[in-house]
């Protein structure tokens, strides 16, 4: 069972950069650049709000741009991993079996 069904999104997306010719832009390093500005976006939105405030952003009038921006964040995330080839799928089960591991229910 794939914990995220990646396939038909992944061809998507290449398709969106193949049609735009911005693979020749779509280098790790540029991936990542861009990543680590999305979150920064992200992360701006959140930036003074108090623990509470933040809890209910989603029903307050943010809650848009919230949601564009974690697509964003998620978008170029999914992007650097196809360039890098990682299986985001297999990546994320094999990380959640070593955390389970690491980090074992407490009896």
């Amino acid at each position: 069972m794939r914990l995220l069904e990646t396939t038909r999104l992944e061809e998507r997306l290449a398709e969106f950069a193949r049609e735009r010719d911005w693979d020749r832009f779509h280098t790790p390093r540029n991936l990542l650049l861009a990543l680590t500005g999305e979150v920064g976006e992200l992360t701006e939105i959140f930036q003074w709000l108090t623990d509470g405030e933040a809890e209910t952003i989603m029903s307050s009038d943010k809650a848009e741009h919230v949601r564009q921006e974690v697509a964003d964040v998620f978008l170029y995330l999914m992007r650097l991993a196809m360039v890098l080839g990682i299986d985001l799928d297999a990546a994320v089960q094999s990380k959640i079996a070593l955390n389970a591991k690491k980090y074992p229910p407490k009896a």
